[in-house]
């Protein structure tokens, strides 16, 4: 299953951006899809996840800022991020985890490059 994301950009503090990941693929079914991200020189850390039932769970840094929705006829995968901040500098991953016809799979995109600077 390989996943794309899109979206990412330089964007002013305050300013917003969407992400969006699609996955493609021999896919059966999509279980829960998470945004991560990873600063240079940092671990990569947990956005936020959304399960195929539209439950939600984000990062304490993000929360009442970031949105994370899907559509699940589409595989789809977004990330509304609003009030953004220099420390929200980071490359975003998305992730997803479910079947194929056959097996498990656990797929990350390739990345996307978010700056948040004047």
């Amino acid at each position: 299953v390989q996943l794309q994301a899109s979206g990412g950009g330089l964007v002013q503090p305050g300013g917003s951006l969407r992400l969006s990941c699609a996955a493609s693929g021999n896919i059966f079914a999509i279980n829960t899809m998470g945004w991560y991200r990873q600063a240079p020189g940092k671990q990569r850390e947990l956005v936020g996840t959304i399960t195929k039932g539209g439950s939600t769970n984000y990062a304490d840094s993000v929360k009442g800022r970031f949105t994370i929705s899907r559509d699940n006829a589409k595989n789809s995968l977004y990330l509304q991020m609003n009030s953004l901040k220099p420390e929200d500098t980071a490359v975003y991953y998305c992730n997803a985890n479910g079947r194929r016809f056959g097996a498990p799979f656990d797929s990350w995109g390739q990345g996307t490059q978010v700056t948040v600077s004047s």
